[in-house]
């Protein structure tokens, strides 16, 4: 039961990484691929109809794990106080960045929700970056099991670490990479039956995702091979469980397909094996912590997640709540996505207070 939920927490945060990450890869390629107001415009009707929706899947994972490891949760929100802070600082604006930008048709009020957008959204990608690189490296932890992770330390992945370091960082850069490529997919895919200006921004969002190909697979690599030198539990977990291997399978599958998909012009599928490579490169990342719920770089103060689940009986109750609710929310998004898709066109454009 303690495995199931793992795999139930991971389940929810890959989906938040798929989904609410061509939206936040469409913040981060936005100045890059749109260049007139229109064009701009057709980057967020992109996503206007998904973004909030998809963002359920972080409160899911949210509330999924403190469900099922009530010890961890707390843990993780007050030994990350600051970055959860600014974290929810660049939702808030993100999401105002969505939001404001129609609300008035002056051209100083939709630069600066353009700037917004795009900055919240680039800082939020690095940020979750680094916060993986933060689990799945190891945190500080004392000896009465508590930790406080400062903004940075020496930048070295030692003993005393903080949020940011060489390591944290890079895992951060990839994560920005990789979904700035997922956000042009998207924007490619959904261009084919829209207006002109989202013809022009999903034709330079082809060209933008074929340079990040290069550079995808690059830090994909380096950020693995790092991540074996600064956790070692990744290295025993394999010998132990190699079927465990599958995942970097399907990363590289993923990246694979979705550059050979790109090249031919079939840029709904290339979108989709973008999504195998981060699903697959999260998987990687869980398998990284798997057996601990926290670990820390003194390995004998690491939290195994068996001592941090729930009781059986709670475990028991809440899977029986968690199934039915979560299908529901599922069938929403998959409802949502094909309805729109099944139109054959872009959604429409809000208008603004001028009409």
């Amino acid at each position: 039961m303690v495995d199931l939920w793992f795999v139930l927490v991971c389940a929810m945060f890959a989906a938040y990484v798929v989904l609410d990450g061509y939206d936040l890869g469409a913040g981060v390629v936005s100045p890059f691929v749109a260049r007139s107001d229109a064009e701009r415009r057709a980057v967020l009707h992109t996503i206007l109809p998904y973004w909030d929706g998809n963002e359920v899947y972080l409160v899911a994972g949210g509330a999924t794990l403190y469900l099922a490891f009530p010890r961890l949760f707390p843990a993780f929100v007050s030994g990350f106080y600051l970055p959860v802070m600014i974290v929810l600082w660049l939702l808030i604006g993100r999401g105002l960045g969505i939001e404001m930008r129609h609300k008035l048709d002056q051209p100083l009020w939709n630069q600066l929700w353009d700037g917004v957008f795009f900055v919240s959204s680039a800082l939020l990608v690095l940020f979750f970056g680094a916060a993986l690189g933060n689990v799945v490296r190891g945190v500080s932890v004392d000896e009465r099991g508590d930790f406080f992770a400062p903004l940075w330390t020496t930048f070295r992945a030692g003993d005393d670490v903080g949020i940011l370091d060489w390591y944290t960082l890079l895992v951060g850069a990839t994560a920005v990479v990789l979904l700035a490529r997922h956000g042009a997919l998207r924007l490619r895919a959904r261009a084919d039956d829209a207006d002109d200006a989202a013809r022009r921004v999903g034709a330079r969002a082809a060209r933008l995702a074929g340079l990040l190909v290069a550079p995808s697979v690059a830090l994909a690599v380096v950020a693995t091979l790092a991540t074996f030198a600064v956790q070692p539990n990744i290295a025993r977990s394999l010998r132990e469980r190699p079927y465990e291997g599958v995942f970097a399978l399907v990363a590289a599958g993923g990246l694979a397909s979705s550059a050979l998909a790109a090249r031919r012009g079939r840029f709904g599928r290339a979108f989709h094996g973008s999504s195998a490579a981060l699903v697959g490169l999260f998987g990687c990342a869980c398998v990284a912590i798997h057996p601990y719920g926290l670990v820390a770089r003194d390995p004998g103060r690491s939290v195994l997640l068996a001592d941090a689940a729930a009781s059986p009986y709670a475990l028991g109750v809440g899977l029986a709540w968690w199934l039915p609710g979560m299908a529901a929310v599922v069938g929403y998004s998959v409802y949502a996505h094909r309805r729109l898709l099944d139109r054959g066109t872009a959604p429409r454009a809000p208008r603004s207070s001028r009409g």
